[in-house]
């Protein structure tokens, strides 16, 4: 995906520096030529030896080193690079990029180059709110520069919330997509998330606990890896993602009608945790308390929308994918989930209450298809949406090579 994309790698100085060798490392397992630029921040988290050593190439430090002027000049260097990555990007070197600061090599790099730029923050939760952060984040995205990250979650100095750096893997599809090399280019997916909320009247609805956390960084890893999204939601908590169609919906009906809308797409991936029942009549007015007792609430089912998808004709997508929360016995009711609603693919996970999952910032999942089940490991809900789209990336692949059959 990346052969012969020249990227250049300032790495910041911070604890998440160490994310960075690792980074190195897909990128040239990708064909990518690293060369990397380490700050003096930066050298006092990773040693330019192990840096060097992944990239394979000669380590740049120091503005004012005359051989490597001499070899080749600060300007020329940021030049000959397909893409200029900073990983991590500070708080302080994202205000020199913002304020057009040149007082040490990476900072004069970033000024002289006119090569795409991609930052992935890293810095305390505090700082990372601070008005100042805020201002310098808006003027970098005013400019062009891309941005990947950074997430939720626990940080070294033991507090919680945004400012750890992404993962390897999600700098590297965000890399993947500013490039335009995305192994999803010119495909259509469909992404539903998000819980639905069905009305009992005009106050009080039946929903569920879903954050559509998971879907929505989903939706954010196929766009990396070049797909154009039709992102499909309930009312989440968390905010859509940029570069998707979004429909925003309310109810399950309302969710199926745009994805009968939204089609045909190469893959729909339905993520949305969408309620099985609704009110069969809802009421136009608040229902009150009364002494004749409780109201009666008449149920009706809602609408199967992964089984009507799978089950379609020449409409049907290439690859569905399901996604199965359970609380007991997680394997076989999700294989049986599969069997049942015909999909492709099964993204089953615990969510019961002692895991955590349900809203949280990690899942751990299973999929199941055709070929059994494949446990992966606790990890960022991020991290798994990153590791799911390189599958359905390479599932697409897959089915495009297939000849086609006879008649």
């Amino acid at each position: 995906m990346l052969a012969g994309k020249h990227i250049l790698l300032i790495i910041g100085g911070g604890i998440a520096a160490f994310k960075s060798l690792d980074l190195i490392r897909r990128l040239r397992e990708r064909g990518a030529v690293v060369t990397p630029v380490l700050t003096s921040a930066g050298e006092q988290f990773v040693t330019p030896l192990s840096v060097s050593a992944l990239a394979g190439r000669k380590l740049y430090r120091d503005l004012f080193d005359l051989g490597d002027e001499a070899e080749m000049g600060h300007i020329q260097l940021s030049r000959v690079a397909d893409l200029v990555v900073v990983a991590p990007a500070t708080a302080d070197l994202m205000a020199k990029m913002a304020q057009g600061h040149a007082d040490d090599l990476a900072s004069t790099l970033l000024l002289a180059t006119d090569t795409r730029v991609l930052i992935a923050p890293a810095m305390n939760v505090r700082m990372w709110d601070h008005p100042a952060t805020k201002r310098n984040l808006a003027v970098l995205r005013g400019d062009g520069v891309a941005v990947a990250g950074p997430n939720d979650g626990d940080m070294a100095c033991g507090e919680y919330g945004p400012g750890r750096m992404a993962e390897p893997l999600e700098i590297l599809e965000a890399i993947i997509g500013v490039l335009g090399a995305g192994p999803l280019a010119g495909r259509r997916l469909l992404v539903t998330s998000g819980p639905t909320h069905e009305p009992i009247d005009p106050v009080r609805y039946i929903a569920n606990r879903s954050s559509g956390a998971q879907g929505s960084a989903l939706a954010r890893a196929l766009v990396a890896l070049g797909a154009e999204v039709v992102f499909v939601t309930g009312p989440a908590e968390v905010p859509p993602p940029e570069g998707v169609e979004l429909v925003k919906v309310q109810t399950a009906q309302q969710m199926l009608a745009a994805v009968e809308a939204a089609l045909p797409v190469d893959a729909a991936i339905f993520a949305a945790a969408v309620a099985d029942w609704r009110m069969a009549s809802a009421s136009d007015r608040k229902l009150k308390k009364s002494k004749d007792g409780l109201p009666v609430l008449e149920f009706a089912e809602n609408p199967d929308i992964l089984k009507q998808v799978s089950h379609m004709g020449k409409d049907r997508p290439a690859l569905v994918v399901g996604f199965a929360a359970e609380t007991d016995d997680v394997l076989e009711n999700a294989t049986a989930k599969r069997l049942r609603k015909g999909c492709d693919w099964i993204i089953a996970n615990d969510v019961s209450p002692a895991t955590g999952i349900m809203g949280g910032a990690e899942n751990a999942v299973t999929l199941i298809s055709e070929a059994g089940a494949e446990s992966w490991p606790r990890m960022g809900k991020d991290a798994v949406a990153a590791m799911l789209a390189e599958r359905i990336a390479a599932a697409l692949g897959a089915l495009q090579s297939q000849p086609a059959a006879d008649g």
